[in-house]
């Protein structure tokens, strides 16, 4: 392990430059580590108790305006190594690489099962931590084995096994406080020009239906089960609905968007009107799909 840091910390740092929906506070300071070894550093000369956020391309976070305490860790700057395994059925992909190209460079060498990874507008550590999946597939089905950090830098290796995976939901059996620093999927040897079509037709799809060009966190609420959060907002009457500079989208309603001006007490705001709407309407009550994190202002 290294002796001295070598990324770069930042001290107050707006988090609206690092989250999708471009929205909140400050965070006390901000790590974007070198590469692994580094990050194993840094962790260990954080104060015990000290929060730690680790952060990909933020589509699923909403930090309040009011900021937040503890250490914000960058991943997509760094931990971006991806690699054909030996064998050539499974792939080695760090925690900041975006799931799009995951499914890319699987396509290219003619493996199948990771198209879905397309539609996925995160990191492969935000899926992995979530169990994030779109049409009909999820991260956690083609999993192999992970590899974790913890506080005390230390690296381990995972397997499925060892975590509680449900929709959207992912937790080691131990709770032990560590974070994914890469996973191993394990895919099968297929059509790769006919899976790179299928990512086009994804990515088609997703243009089509979701606000791709304003700013915005993804799917607000979970699915229940059965039923989509879409629909049940849509019957409510909610689509376009505005507070402040944020708005539920006309083109999907679980979707919220960042007009240019929201404050994320605005976002806040829609996300619980529409749950109120839903639970009053319907009898249901929407899990957010989405982290809120931080201090109101």
């Amino acid at each position: 392990m290294a002796d001295e840091l070598r990324g770069q910390l930042r001290r107050d740092e707006p988090m609206a430059r690092h989250v999708s929906w471009r929205a909140g506070g400050n965070a006390s300071q901000v790590y974007q580590p070198a590469d692994t070894t580094d990050l194993q550093f840094f962790l260990t000369t954080l104060p015990a108790g000290e929060p730690v956020y680790f952060v990909g391309l933020g589509s699923n976070l909403l930090v309040r305006d009011g900021g937040l305490k503890g250490t914000v860790i960058l991943t997509h700057w760094a931990l971006r190594g991806l690699r054909l395994e030996p064998g050539g059925t499974e792939i080695y992909a760090e925690a900041g690489l975006p799931g799009p190209r995951v499914a890319r460079f699987a396509a290219m060498h003619g493996l199948t099962g990771a198209e879905f990874l397309a539609g996925i507008p995160g990191t492969v550590g935000g899926a992995l931590a979530m169990n994030a999946g779109c049409y009909g597939r999820e991260t956690w089905d083609i999993v192999q084995r992970v590899h974790t950090v913890g506080r005390n830098g230390e690296v381990r290796a995972r397997l499925p096994s060892e975590y509680r995976i449900a929709y959207r939901d992912v937790r080691h059996k131990e709770d032990s406080e560590e974070w994914f620093l890469s996973a191993t999927f394990r895919l099968v040897p297929g059509d790769g020009a006919a899976s790179r079509e299928r990512i086009k037709e994804l990515l088609a799809r997703r243009i089509a239906t979701q606000p791709l060009g304003e700013p915005n966190a993804g799917s607000v609420f979970r699915n229940p089960r059965g039923d989509f959060a879409a629909r049940l907002i849509e019957a409510c009457g909610l689509k376009g609905r505005a507070i402040g500079g944020a708005v539920i989208s006309t083109k999907h309603a679980n979707f919220i968007v960042n007009r240019g001006y929201a404050r994320a007490a605005d976002i806040e705001a829609l996300i619980d009107c529409a749950q109120a709407a839903v639970r009053e309407k319907f009898g249901i009550e929407l899990e957010r799909e989405v982290r809120i994190i931080g201090k109101r202002a």
